[in-house]
């Protein structure tokens, strides 16, 4: 008789001691919880639709991943990069376009999948880049968002959690190309 094969446990990553490191804003129960949830109500809204999700690098790389995995309905997904902080916990308000769409999205259902939406300088200037190659419809959906921060009028169509004003680091968020790899968002501390 063959034998069973046990199945390994994945280990959780151990607690990172980084005094830079803050509270924890968000834990990985929520988000595994939160973002499946949008994950059936993006599936729900795109039934029979021409889905593209465009993931904001790098930050969005680990919601995007996730996200996808609760979606039911076919997508495709491209990137784009885009600055407007550098190395500093501020906006600056210059964008750049680090990395363009590798695909053409005319005539396609678009949805902008985003980290965290801070000023909302940023994401303004990449929803009017993007609205000018005449998708089909352009939705966001962001990780996060900090309305006391907001300076521009964005009405993202799917929100994973609202956040107060301070630093967030972790679930693909970095400061200095740092934290990325935490399974949850801490603030970073001061």
């Amino acid at each position: 008789m063959g034998s069973r094969r046990r199945r390994r446990r994945i280990p959780r990553l151990p607690p990172v001691d980084d005094p830079a490191i803050g509270e924890t804003l968000v834990s990985r129960e929520d988000l595994r919880r939160r973002v499946a949830e949008l994950g059936a109500e993006i599936s729900r809204d795109y039934q029979d639709r021409d889905l593209v999700m465009v993931g904001v690098l790098k930050g969005a790389v680990l919601f995007l991943a996730d996200l996808m995995r609760g979606i039911s309905v076919p997508c495709e997904i491209d990137f784009m990069a885009v600055s407007s902080y550098g190395s500093q916990t501020d906006s600056s308000g210059v964008v750049r376009i680090l990395k363009d769409l590798d695909a053409p999205i005319a005539g396609r259902d678009v949805l902008v999948v985003e980290d965290i939406i801070d000023s909302g300088l940023t994401l303004q200037y990449l929803m009017r880049n993007l609205r000018a190659r005449e998708p089909a419809s352009l939705e966001v959906c962001s990780l996060l968002t900090k309305p006391e921060r907001l300076r521009v009028d964005l009405s993202p169509r799917y929100v994973g959690f609202e956040i107060a004003n301070r630093f967030a680091i972790g679930y693909g968020l970095d400061h200095g190309q740092r934290y990325r790899n935490l399974d949850y968002v801490a603030a970073l501390a001061q």
